[in-house]
């Protein structure tokens, strides 16, 4: 399994969506899990991005399936990052 760092700018859309069903956040979480991503962590941040998440997913082929996905909602604009263990990108230098 591959760790991502997924950064998560609202939409207009997204923010009305948030602001009349703020429950949507977890629904969005339980469809990430339902499209194959493991959802380990998220916070809403200020600044450039609303939400940071840590996710798994089986291959970075997965995550880019899931991150087209999300995307194609209109809701939210994501940035992917491929996230590699401190340990392991040590190990292989």
């Amino acid at each position: 399994m591959a760790h991502f760092i997924l950064l998560t700018k609202l939409t207009s859309d997204g923010v009305k969506t948030i602001k009349n069903n703020p429950d949507r956040i977890a629904e969005v979480n339980h469809e990430m899990e339902q499209i194959g991503l493991k959802v380990h962590h998220q916070w809403a941040t200020l600044g450039r991005y609303d939400f940071v998440s840590v996710v798994e997913a089986d291959t970075a082929e997965a995550m880019a399936k899931a991150s087209i996905e999300l995307g194609s909602r209109g809701t939210t604009v994501n940035e992917t990052l491929a996230a590699i263990p401190s340990e392991d990108f040590a190990g292989s230098l």
